[in-house]
């Protein structure tokens, strides 16, 4: 699950961007509208978390674009701004929630599964594959209904697989889902991450197999 952050706060945006990577994986940041229209137009997003003041406009104006999207993302708007007129042009823009400053981690975090919940009640949150489940929302894995820990970015690349089960993910999909913009990605590190996981699952028992397309990526399939 990706998550992205468009806040200008030197302070407050960070912390967004941390609170939010602990607990659904990686999490990207942006400071102005131009930024934040340039990283969704590159990158699919799960959950946007926008704040309403930012340097070059209402953070509103952002909505209509991930509108347009396919599938769009749930979308959180955050502000100091709590006047019931701000908040229902809020809604009525699209918003999924509103949030206003200040706020703990413990509601931001509440308010962002809730958007997702709703998000993906349609879809399907729950993906089943042979005797493997995954939790989009709450990001969990489970064998045989037992749940097995698995590590951040491998976690990243297994969902990227599990919402394409069946057909062949590209490498380039794959460093989408598990680095942020600003993180520097080593040449083999998909591989490792996919061979760790493949041993991380075979230890469980799970029956999916990750196979290897030549020059393309992987493909996740059930045995």
């Amino acid at each position: 699950m990706r998550v992205l952050v468009v806040e200008d706060d030197p302070k407050l945006g960070p912390w967004l961007c941390d609170v939010l990577a602990d607990v659904f994986g990686s999490s990207d940041i942006v400071r102005t509208l131009d930024e934040a229209r340039a990283a969704v137009a590159v990158r699919p997003f799960d959950l946007v978390v926008i704040d309403r003041g930012l340097p070059d406009g209402d953070g509103l104006g952002l909505l209509t674009d991930l509108r347009r999207q396919q599938p769009s993302p749930a979308t959180l708007v955050l502000t100091a701004l709590d006047e019931p007129a701000k908040v229902a042009r809020a809604l009525d823009e699209g918003a999924d929630d509103y949030m206003s400053k200040p706020f703990s981690p413990v509601e931001l975090i509440a308010r962002a599964r809730a958007v997702l919940r709703r998000l993906l009640l349609d879809k399907g949150a729950i993906v089943t594959i042979a005797n493997m489940s995954y939790d989009i929302v709450n990001r969990a894995v489970c064998v045989d209904r037992k749940p097995i820990m698995v590590p951040r970015r491998e976690l990243a690349i297994l969902e990227a697989m599990v919402r394409r089960v069946g057909w062949v993910v590209e490498r380039s999909t794959l460093e989408l889902a598990a680095y942020g913009f600003e993180d520097e990605i080593q040449s083999n590190a998909i591989e490792a991450h996919v061979s760790r996981l493949r041993r991380r699952l075979r230890e469980a028992r799970c029956n999916v197999t990750i196979r290897p397309i030549r020059g393309l990526g992987y493909v996740l399939n059930d045995e």
